[in-house]
C-alpha cells in the first residue's frame, strides 16, 4: 500500500509540473499576440526586421515606405537572398500580397520571395503562393519564431 501512494503522489506532482508548464506557455502566447495585432504597418515591419535578425538572417534591411515594389524586407541568410512583404492585418491575407512580392522579389533580384503576417492566408493566396513558389509565413509560424527566442 505505500508503494502504491508514493506513486501516486509522484505521478501527482508530475501532472502539476506539466500542468504548470503548460500554463505559463498559453500565457506567454497570450500576451504576444495582442502586441502584435496593435501595431501599426511600419512598427511591423520593423518587428519583423528584428525576428528575422534573431533567427539568424543577415543584412536585413527594411525598404522605404512608399514605392517598395510591394518588399517591405530584404535579407539573407546561408547565401540565398530573401524579399519579404509584412502585412498587419486584422483578416486573412488575400492573394494581392502574394502577387506584390512576386514582382518585387524579381525587382530586387531575390532568390525568394515571402510574405510575413499576424494572420492566416485566404484560399486563393496559398494557391497563388505554390504556383508562383512564394512562401507563407502566417501567425503560427510566426508564433512559432518568437518561441525559440
Amino acid at each position: 500500500m505505500e508503494g502504491q501512494e508514493w506513486l501516486i503522489r509522484a505521478v501527482a506532482a508530475v501532472l502539476c509540473m506539466v500542468l504548470f508548464v503548460l500554463i505559463i506557455r498559453v500565457r506567454r502566447r497570450g500576451k504576444r499576440p495582442d502586441a502584435i495585432d496593435g501595431m501599426e504597418g511600419h512598427d511591423f515591419e520593423y518587428f519583423c526586421a528584428e525576428l528575422l535578425k534573431k533567427r539568424g538572417f543577415q543584412e536585413v534591411a527594411v525598404t522605404k515606405g512608399s514605392g517598395d515594389y510591394g518588399v517591405d524586407i530584404l535579407a539573407e541568410k546561408d547565401g540565398i537572398t530573401y524579399a519579404v512583404q509584412c502585412k498587419c492585418h486584422s483578416e486573412a491575407v488575400g492573394i494581392k500580397a502574394v502577387q506584390e512580392v512576386y514582382a518585387g522579389r524579381d525587382y530586387y533580384d531575390r532568390m525568394v520571395g515571402a510574405v510575413m503576417t499576424n494572420q492566416y492566408f485566404t484560399a486563393p493566396a496559398v494557391n497563388a503562393a505554390e504556383k508562383l513558389k512564394i512562401l507563407l509565413w502566417d501567425r503560427g509560424y510566426l508564433d512559432s519564431m518568437m518561441e525559440e527566442e
